[in-house]
């Protein structure tokens, strides 16, 4: 949550209050104008909407809840603060009763009392009731100043000058600055960046999700256009990324979760790029969900946007992998067909990088991969091990997947030697790196194996020990243990 703002002083408060009433603003209006102006939560924007110090709402509160039997609140100054300052570590949270009660008091609905922190926190018990117990707003049950009579004459087009003067002021207001906005960006990268260079994946989860929050929170506010833009995108990318750990983690229900999201912020920014990476991403969860056929569908849902950057050849890679895995072999070539008509079509850098980017080496992963998996099994030998020779810097994951597709050609060529050599670097991986997809593949080897016309050499059945203990020990199973259990993921 973001910190406090100073909530502006009392003659700051009261003149725009006074300015807003003689404008003929309504109370819904001027607690909304608090609440961008001097960042306060709703609860106390409404408060000071019509003017009231703590003392004297909690009197008045006080005195309202003595005529509801049953409902009596014993209310101060001291824990109207907290109820208002919630879901805040000083703040308290506020019951349903409590809450209708202030909503009756004001003349509000309860749900201009809650924003989207409040909703977030609010236990879901008390969401439903309170939307049973929801009631129309009640007229105001404090006097508001009169209203001036209606300007006439040269007086009118002054008033009508002043509110378009008012409005322009409040519409050049901005909750976040570009340097703010080019910050987040920079940040996303490096997140997006860092999680392929060997990052613990549940450290970035902790970081990508507290910098989405920090974004949804901006977005509940008032900035430009074009900054609400920047900050859906930046949210969908984040999604994207905690999406694409969590299958990682081997959680593809939350990770699709995630993906809905991240393609809702695309849509409401109008990103075709976004748009691309997370069909990629939701490609990517699908497919090591056993859905490969969806897969197939968000790929070329995907490729549709035609975005710039390296999405369109990644799409591709996606495509022909996953009809490599139905065994379609003609579709998996002319998808790979694609994939060399996206390499050459290449023009612009991506947005966000690390992550969301595809390489030569993470392109090259596809598709000896394909090619394994297409009788080409001399084929991805041989270019597996001309990628891994070069002394390139390279995705920790891309890499362990690349060496598993090298060990697996060599199983299918009967050299079960050289199996064991292209396999070492990834059996010697630390736990928090042993992803979900590796062990997927890991377990795929060590089928192939168990078919393979080597299944009693002892060098088979060392690497299929190898296979069991590595899976056994990582990151999916440490994560899914409880907190402070021994073995579990930080």
């Amino acid at each position: 949550m973001a910190p406090p703002h100073p909530a502006g002083t009392k003659g700051e408060r009261d003149q725009l209050r006074q300015e807003m009433t003689d404008a003929g603003c309504d109370l819904a209006q001027i607690s909304m104008e608090m609440r961008f102006r001097f960042r306060m939560r709703p609860r106390e924007a409404w408060r000071h909407a019509h003017g009231l110090t703590l003392q004297a709402a909690a009197d008045r509160i006080n005195a309202l809840g003595s005529c509801r039997p049953g409902v009596q609140l014993a209310a101060d100054a001291s824990l109207l603060a907290k109820f208002e300052k919630w879901p805040a570590a000083s703040g308290r949270r506020p019951s349903p009763q409590v809450l209708v009660m202030l909503a009756e008091f004001y003349g509000c609905d309860v749900a201009d009392l809650l924003d989207y922190q409040d909703r977030m926190s609010l236990p879901a018990a008390d969401l439903q009731l309170l939307e049973q117990r929801s009631v129309p707003p009640a007229p105001p049950t404090l006097a508001s100043p009169p209203r001036a009579a209606e300007p006439q004459g040269a007086a009118l087009a002054e008033a009508a000058a002043d509110e378009s003067a008012a409005w322009a002021m409040w519409a050049e207001s901005t909750n976040v600055g570009d340097l703010a906005c080019e910050q987040l960006l920079a940040d996303v990268r490096a997140l997006a960046a860092g999680y392929l260079a060997a990052d613990p994946p549940l450290r970035v989860l902790a970081a990508a999700r507290a910098m989405r929050d920090r974004i949804f929170a901006l977005l509940e506010g008032h900035q430009h256009p074009r900054q609400t833009r920047d900050l859906y995108v930046l949210a969908g990318y984040l999604c994207g990324l905690l999406a694409w750990i969590s299958s990682d983690l081997g959680e593809p229900h939350q990770a699709d979760t995630h993906g809905r999201t991240a393609w809702l912020c695309a849509e409401l920014a109008g990103h075709d790029g976004l748009r691309a990476w997370t069909l990629s991403t939701r490609s990517k969860i699908a497919l090591w969900d056993g859905r490969a056929r969806e897969a197939i569908t968000h790929a070329r849902r995907g490729a549709a946007h035609r975005a710039p950057g390296t999405v369109g050849l990644l799409l591709a890679c996606q495509e022909a992998d996953a009809w490599a895995r139905l065994g379609a072999v003609g579709e998996a070539s002319e998808a790979l067909a694609r994939v060399d008509e996206a390499r050459a079509a290449l023009h612009e850098d991506d947005d966000i990088g690390g992550l969301f980017s595809c390489d030569a080496f993470r392109s090259l992963n596809y598709t000896t991969g394909v090619a394994l998996r297409t009788g080409g099994a001399a084929t991805a030998l041989s270019e597996a091990a001309v990628a891994l020779a070069l002394p390139a810097r390279r995705a920790y994951g891309t890499e362990a997947q690349m060496r598993i597709t090298l060990a697996s050609a060599h199983v299918a060529l009967g050299h079960p030697e050289g199996a064991l050599e292209a396999l070492q670097p990834v059996l010697n991986l630390a736990p928090e790196q042993r992803l979900a997809p590796m062990a997927a593949r890991l377990r795929e080897f060590a089928a192939d194996i168990a078919r393979s016309q080597m299944a009693d050499a002892r060098t088979v059945s060392h690497l299929q020990a190898a296979v069991e203990h590595w899976c056994l020990d990582s990151a999916p199973r440490h994560a899914a243990l409880p907190p402070g259990a021994p073995g579990a993921l930080a």
